[in-house]
Order: structure tokens, then C-alpha cells, then sequence
């Protein structure tokens, strides 16, 4: 296990931060070293922190207005014409309102248009769940040849900025609104398509996208008081997966969890369960959004009510460990 963690992750006091902050600093540094760099907003660039760069590269900012659609073509165009192109608004706007041209401007012309989806999941508590996206991760990783990232903090979301900046494939990269847990450091490593464990066990492997990350860093430390030793892999990178790191985990627990603060139907557990089923077939639970929509709450109570806190999370991997056993090689 090579990823330092920061020392005060799992304590009262541990720092926080939103994730798209970190995406806003990422973009501005990206557009000092890159002038291909162009940002486009949805009338939403503070929100999305897009602002940064607006104020250090206003030549290469565009405003587009509430149109997201004409966004998703505009930003095809800029990276025909050679741009890099970030295109930013909420996630329930974009990709959840401009999807068709997404994949017809971009994904198909294999443009590398870097759509933000910023307030995913539950983080966009207050607002309901019209403004809730959690069906985003199923919408995009389902589309060939794209890459889907939910950083799991501030940190990796700024490193995922920069990493998707020079790579050039279509990127979907998905932010949470709320002040979350900064779990790593600044010489954590973040690849595109690599997995990382982040503590090793022997009972069930949890596996962790995006704000889910630090809530089974957590659920991992109350099982430990109750003897479950559970293995947390963090995987930022939804598309491609990193199907060694999983594989490895699984073929060492025998069982496996996954968390995801989006639509269980089709995302991430969707993505893992597809891999395993046709290479090591083990039991896996998957947490997320069964089949409901968000409500109006504060984050952390939406959280809780929707079984995606660490307490939550732990509760649920101990009744699934206590009656399904481990797969060993050969069954």
C-alpha cells in the first residue's frame, strides 16, 4: 500500500473541503500551463468554481447562458478546432439535461471535451432532489470510450484536473458541493484508471468511489471494533477500472461492498458487479440510491437517511458478512 493518507482523517478535526474547489484550482493551474485550456459555463462558474479561471484567463472563459446543450456543442467545436475545452455546470443541468450532445458532438467524434458535473449526488442537500443528480455515473460511464472520475477530495479533485487536462479522451469528472474530508496528501498519487487500497484487510473488501471513500475509511475503523477486518480500495477512476487492483482485493477477501453516493442501478457497484461476475464471480452488496430519489435535507441527514454515513455503512456490511461466507478459489 503506497498512498499516504492524511494522519488526521478518521479524527474530530480532521480538514475539510469541497471537492469542486479542488477542480477550481486545478483548472486555473491547468490554464497557466496549457493556453489550448478554454473553460465554458452554464451561467453557474462560482458555483463551480469555473470562476478561478475566469479571473486569471477571461480571453478563454465563455459564458454560454443557461443552455447547456448549445454548451456540449460549442465545447465539441473548441476541441475540433484544437482547444481542451471544460465545460461546467451542475451535474443534474450537464450531463443530465445535455447528454444527447454529449454523445453526438463529442463522444462519437472522440472529442476531448471535458464535461464537469459539479452538486452530484446528495451534496446539493437543500435543494431537493430536482437539483440531486444521482443517475450520472450510470448516464456516462455507459457511453464508449469515455472516462468517468469521482475524486474522493479536494486534492485528488485539483490532480484529476490536471490529469484530465492532458489526456484526450471525452472525461466526465464529478464534483460534490459540500465541504467534505480531505483523506489524502499532497504527494498522494491519483492516475487515471488506477484503484488504490487504502487499508488492508482480510474479510471484505469495501469498495469506495468519490465521497464514499472517506465514509468507509470510517465504517472500516468501527468494524475493526467488532472484529470484521474490512479492506478499503479507493477507486476515483469509474472508467476504466482498474480491474487488477479489484480482482487482487477480491481474490484475498472472498466477499465484497460497494459504495456510491449515486443511483446503485447501473453505476459504480453496477460497473464492479459486471467485472466480477465474469472473472471472479464472489457475493457483493451494493450501497447506493436503491431505486429512490433524494429529498430536501441537510447533507449529512440525507446521508444517513439514504444508508450511505460511515455508521450506516458498517451496519449493513456486518449483517451482509454474518450471513454470507467468504468465495474461496475452486467452489
Amino acid at each position: 500500500m503506497n498512498y499516504p493518507l492524511n494522519p488526521k482523517v478518521l479524527k474530530p478535526d480532521v480538514e475539510m473541503d469541497a471537492i469542486r474547489a479542488g477542480f477550481g484550482r486545478g483548472l486555473k493551474i491547468a490554464g497557466d500551463q496549457d493556453p489550448r485550456v478554454v473553460a465554458l459555463s452554464a451561467d453557474l462558474a462560482e458555483s463551480t468554481q469555473a470562476h478561478l479561471f475566469a479571473e486569471a484567463h477571461p480571453e478563454r472563459f465563455i459564458e454560454v447562458g443557461i443552455a447547456e446543450q448549445n454548451m456540449a456543442c460549442l465545447a465539441a467545436g473548441l476541441a475540433q478546432a484544437g482547444k481542451i475545452p471544460f465545460a461546467t455546470s451542475f451535474a443534474a443541468f450537464s450531463p443530465g439535461r445535455n447528454w444527447e450532445q454529449i454523445k453526438t458532438t463529442a463522444c462519437i467524434n472522440e472529442q476531448p471535451v471535458k464535461i464537469v458535473g459539479s452538486h452530484a449526488g446528495l451534496s446539493d442537500g437543500p435543494d431537493g432532489a430536482t437539483h440531486q443528480m444521482c443517475e450520472d455515473i450510470a448516464l456516462m460511464r455507459v457511453l464508449p470510450e469515455i472516462v468517468v472520475i469521482a475524486p474522493g477530495d479536494s486534492l485528488e479533485a485539483e490532480r484529476a484536473t490536471l490529469a484530465i487536462a492532458v489526456d484526450d479522451r471525452p472525461t466526465y469528472l464529478r464534483l460534490a458541493r459540500e465541504k467534505t474530508a480531505i483523506i489524502s496528501t499532497a504527494t498522494s498519487p491519483f492516475e487515471i484508471g488506477r484503484a488504490y487500497v487504502l487499508r488492508e484487510g482480510t474479510d471484505i473488501s469495501l469498495f469506495a468511489t468519490g465521497t464514499m471513500t472517506y465514509q468507509c475509511l470510517a465504517a472500516a475503523q468501527i468494524l475493526s471494533k467488532h472484529n470484521i477486518s474490512a479492506e478499503v480500495v479507493h477507486v476515483p477512476t469509474i472508467k476504466p477500472l482498474d480491474k487488477e487492483t479489484i480482482l487482487s482485493s477480491v481474490g484475498k477477501t472472498g466477499r465484497a461492498i460497494t459504495t456510491e453516493e449515486a443511483q446503485a442501478a447501473g453505476g459504480f457497484g453496477g460497473a464492479i458487479v459486471e467485472l466480477l461476475s465474469e472473472q471472479l464471480p464472489v457475493p457483493v452488496r451494493r450501497i447506493g440510491m436503491l431505486d429512490r430519489y433524494g429529498e430536501s435535507g441537510s447533507y449529512a441527514e440525507l446521508l444517513a437517511v439514504c444508508g450511505l454515513d460511515a455508521a450506516s455503512i458498517a451496519k449493513t456490511t456486518t449483517e451482509f458478512v454474518a450471513k454470507v461466507p467468504q468465495y474461496k478459489a475452486g467452489y
